[in-house]
This record gives C-alpha cells, sequence and structure tokens, in this order.
C-alpha cells in the first residue's frame, strides 16, 4: 500500500582490518547521507570500540563488553571478541528488538576489525545472514589502506585476504581503497592508480617482487596466489577519500547499486541515474586519472621507462 511504512530496509556492513578506518567511514557516510535527507541508524556492533564519534543508535556494549568477557572467562582480545560475536549470534532476538524500531532508516554497521571473523570464522557471517531474513539488504563495505598498494608484497596480501572476504560474508560486496590522502605516505606507486583499483595484470608485480633478494626465492608461490586472484576477477577497489565529497558519493552509488536502493522508492530518481544503474554506466564519471592526478604525485618517470629497467 502506498501508504504504510516501508518493510524492506537497507544498509551496510562497514568491515575490513583494525586502523582502516570503518567508524570514521561510519561517521563520515552518516553525515553525507543525512545531508541528502536519509534517515541514518549507526550500529556498533564492534564490542572493543570505545569512545564513539558518532550517535549510536544500538551498541552491542548493552549486550556483552569486551573488558568483562576477558576478565570472566580469561581471554585475551582476540578470542574475548570471538566469544562476544558468538555471544550476540546466540542472541539475535536482542538485536532483532532494537532494529525493529527503526524500520525506514538507513543502518550503517560497524563491525569489528578482526581479519578471522570475515575470512573464516562463521559468527559474522551467520549474523549477516540473520539480518538478510528479516528483509535487510545489506552491501559489504570492506575498507583496507590505500597505502598498502605501494608495497607489491602487501598488495598481494591484500588482495588475497579481500578475496577470501568476498567469498566468505556472501554479500553483495565494495571494496575501498581508504585514506586515499595518505597513498604516498609510505612510498611511490609502481604504477598508475588505475592499476590497483581494477586490478590489471598482476605479472608485473611479481617482476617487482623478483628485484627484491627476499621474495625471489618464493616467486612461484606468488605466481599461484596471482593465477588464484585472477581466476577468480572478483576483487576491484574504488578509491575513498572521506573528507572529499565526491568521493563518498562515488562510493554511495556503488553501494546503492550493489544493496538495491536505487531501484526504490525511498528518494526522486531521474532518468540518468536509473540508466545509470541498470547499464552499468556513470554519467558523472571521474577518471582514476583525475583521482591520480589529485592525490599523488607526478612521476618522474614513464610506466613504459619503468618497464623497461624492469
Amino acid at each position: 500500500m502506498a501508504g504504510a511504512a516501508p518493510t524492506t530496509a537497507f544498509g551496510q556492513a562497514v568491515i575490513g582490518p583494525p586502523g582502516s578506518g570503518k567508524t570514521t567511514y561510519c561517521l563520515g557516510m552518516s553525515e553525507f547521507l543525512r545531508a541528502l535527507g536519509r534517515h541514518v541508524a549507526v550500529v556498533n556492533l564492534d564490542p572493543a570500540n570505545e569512545g564513539l564519534p558518532y550517535e549510536c543508535a544500538v551498541d552491542v556494549g548493552e549486550l556483552v563488553g569486551l573488558g568483562d568477557v576477558m576478565d570472566a572467562l580469561q581471554l585475551g582480545p582476540n578470542g574475548g571478541l570471538l566469544y562476544c560475536m558468538e555471544y550476540l549470534e546466540a542472541n539475535l532476538d536482542w538485536l532483532r528488538a532494537k532494529l525493529d524500531p527503526l524500520r525506514g532508516h538507513y543502518f550503517l554497521f560497524d563491525c569489528p576489525g578482526q581479519v578471522e571473523l570475515c575470512t573464516h570464522h562463521g559468527a559474522l557471517r551467520s549474523i549477516f545472514s540473520q539480518m538478510t531474513q528479516w528483509d535487510l539488504r545489506l552491501t559489504a563495505v570492506h575498507l583496507v589502506d590505500s597505502h598498502y598498494c605501494t608495497d607489491p608484497a602487501k598488495f598481494i596480501s591484500v588482495l588475497c585476504t579481500s578475496l577470501a572476504t568476498m567469498l566468505h560474508v556472501e554479500l553483495p560486496h565494495v571494496n575501498l581503497l581508504s585514506k586515499m590522502d595518505l597513498i604516498e605516505h609510505y612510498g611511490k606507486l609502481a604504477f598508475n592508480l588505475d592499476y590497483y583499483t581494477e586490478v590489471l595484470d598482476l605479472s608485473y608485480l611479481l617482476d617487482h617482487l623478483a628485484s627484491d633478494p627476499f621474495f625471489r626465492h618464493y616467486r612461484q608461490l606468488n605466481e599461484k596466489l596471482v593465477q588464484l586472484i585472477e581466476d577468480y576477477s572478483l576483487v576491484s577497489f574504488i578509491p575513498l577519500n572521506i573528507q572529499d565529497k565526491e568521493s563518498i558519493q562515488r562510493v554511495l552509488q556503488a553501494v546503492d547499486k550493489a544493496n538495491g536502493y536505487c531501484f526504490g522508492v525511498q528518494e526522486q530518481r531521474s532518468l540518468e541515474a536509473m540508466m545509470s544503474a541498470a547499464m552499468g554506466a556513470d554519467f558523472h564519471f571521474s577518471s582514476t586519472l583525475g583521482l591520480q592526478e589529485k592525490y599523488l604525485e607526478p612521476s618522474e618517470q614513464s610506466v613504459e621507462q619503468e618497464a623497461m629497467q624492469l
């Protein structure tokens, strides 16, 4: 019925390793969404998250606290966090009772940063799966630090982690390179930015690794890892600077396409926006070259010259 409250809710499950900027992303994205007129509810699912910078609609700390678990069960921070997620999984009726009054809001779930929760432990995946049965359409937003691109070995590791996360979480997925303003803080990029965002021919990374005496001994292992990533051909990245509104808008467009929000009736949409979502085109496309000029120092050598040196 036209006057009925919407039963389908939409949201983002913000995941990623510790320090990748998940909480900062939730703060920036929530402010951006409210500026667009959306009703936003930020849900903290990280029991280790203290001093939250955003207004929290639901806090898992009300159900279980990491410090209490560590003291009571004599667990370390990693084991305690896994126990907290398993406890939340066993008490999802508490979470549903908290979320039901917020139906009609756009949800941002600030998730724990423990990597194994998104790669092989089943608690968080089970929680996401149950929420989809509550007619909550989520997109997994996976953040990784952009400065890993400056180290070929770390970038391959990031690709493996991102691929494992995509296969394990089983949600529509968007990978982000966060902190784009700091991308060259630890070194220069070997290739143009689109090489990393589109995950192009990774054999060139192997050539860079071969120049390192340590990684030269593991060339066959790296070749198999690269082959695995390319065989799946699933991983790509969107650059993000949470302080740049254009960057946030670009991410939001990808997320809205992934969870189907752009096909809903919550907002007025132009034909251009609908065609952009349906056909995969982007009429307001900002090229990766523009981002490279914005965030990266100009290289003194071309890619072809660097390839000739290799």
